[in-house]
């Protein structure tokens, strides 16, 4: 259970009984303090980060780095996703230093999935950082494994830190077979994956899920409410060209932005690549930008066609939702959350 007032940004009862008594959607920009998620907060929130860095994730721990007011980054932990082992955690290294995210522990975990074969994500460039170039890391990753690290600290803080994923959720769910209590201890989960309608890596599959379907499977079927923010909402935040240019002048934090933004995807006045995993770092911060709808989501691990797959059910059968479906994001909220906290980190990094 839970310890402390519950008065946080986006927390919800662990458990699948509370969100099936939901009436329906939550919808983006409303305030309800009784409901589950989506509940806006001024108190600062400690989020551990699960990720594999990742144009998008870099972004993502910007939007952290420049949210110091209403987070509290308490450790990095790398899979092996978008890249290998030792690129994703090569990269959270130099991003923790380029971003100027202090001591914050960076622990690498686990280099594939539980199962199936590797699959890497081609669009990220050999780096995973496409055309950007960080300098090299002066300091090197904390000893241990990404899996005792998240039980560690969640058992040293129950009912304090939210888990956001952005990767394949190898070490979220060894983390929840090595120790079920997480399940408890965890204030939030909220991820980046999915989808309720179709993939990106796959016709049914989005990646994350892709990379390691029997984890995500495990992780939806711990017991917790998993908010998921899939491509149906990530792919509306896309980087055009009025985006790209509010980014330009953000002195040395553009060197990131600019060059990250248009590595994967063409910029276009109309269109562009999508930020996925800022998202799940905006839900953590503002949920009242979602729109989220209770749910039974289970990911298929046998299909042929769809392995990886979020078969989604909207109708929480029995009241017993598992998930927090985010289905509709405020974009011009959503921006504005971006580039105030960017701004502030631009400020402090010059």
């Amino acid at each position: 259970m839970f310890l402390g007032e519950d008065t946080g940004l986006d927390r919800h009862r662990s458990g699948r009984a509370d969100l099936g008594e939901l009436p329906g959607p939550i919808h983006a920009r409303t305030r309800a303090p009784s409901a589950p998620g989506c509940v806006f907060s001024r108190h600062v929130k400690k989020v551990l980060i699960d990720c594999d860095p990742g144009i998008d994730d870099a972004l993502a721990l910007a939007l952290i780095a420049g949210s110091r007011d209403a987070l509290d980054l308490v450790g990095v932990t790398t899979v092996g996703g978008n890249v290998d082992l030792s690129l994703t955690t090569a990269n959270a290294l130099a991003l923790r230093e380029f971003l100027d995210l202090g001591d914050v522990p960076v622990t690498p975990g686990s280099a594939g999935a539980l199962l199936r074969h590797t699959v890497r994500a081609t669009v990220h460039g050999t780096s995973g950082l496409g055309t950007v170039v960080l300098p090299a890391p002066a300091r090197g990753p904390s000893p241990g494994h990404a899996v005792d690290f998240i039980v560690d600290t969640l058992r040293a803080a129950p009912g304090e830190i939210t888990l956001v994923g952005t990767g394949p959720l190898t070490n979220l769910a060894l983390a929840v077979r090595k120790e079920p209590r997480v399940v408890e201890w965890a204030r939030d989960l909220v991820i980046m994956g999915g989808s309720y309608t179709r993939g990106n890596h796959t016709p049914a599959a989005e990646f994350n899920m892709l990379a390691d379907p029997e984890a995500a499977a495990i992780a939806f079927e711990a017991g917790w409410t998993v908010t998921m923010v899939g491509l149906d909402v990530t792919l509306t935040a896309v980087v055009n060209t009025a985006v790209l240019d509010r980014m330009r002048p953000l002195g040395r934090l553009a060197e990131l932005l600019v060059p990250g933004a248009q590595s994967y995807k063409e910029v276009t006045d109309d269109g562009g690549p999508a930020i996925h995993d800022a998202c799940a770092v905006a839900y953590v911060l503002d949920p009242s930008l979602f729109t989220c709808v209770p749910a039974v989501v289970n990911v298929e691990t046998a299909g042929v066609h769809t392995r990886g797959m979020t078969v989604t059910d909207f109708t929480v059968p029995g009241g017993r939702a598992n998930a927090l479906v985010a289905t509709a994001l405020d974009v011009p909220g959503f921006w504005e959350l971006m580039f105030g906290a960017y701004g502030r980190l631009s400020a402090r990094l010059g």
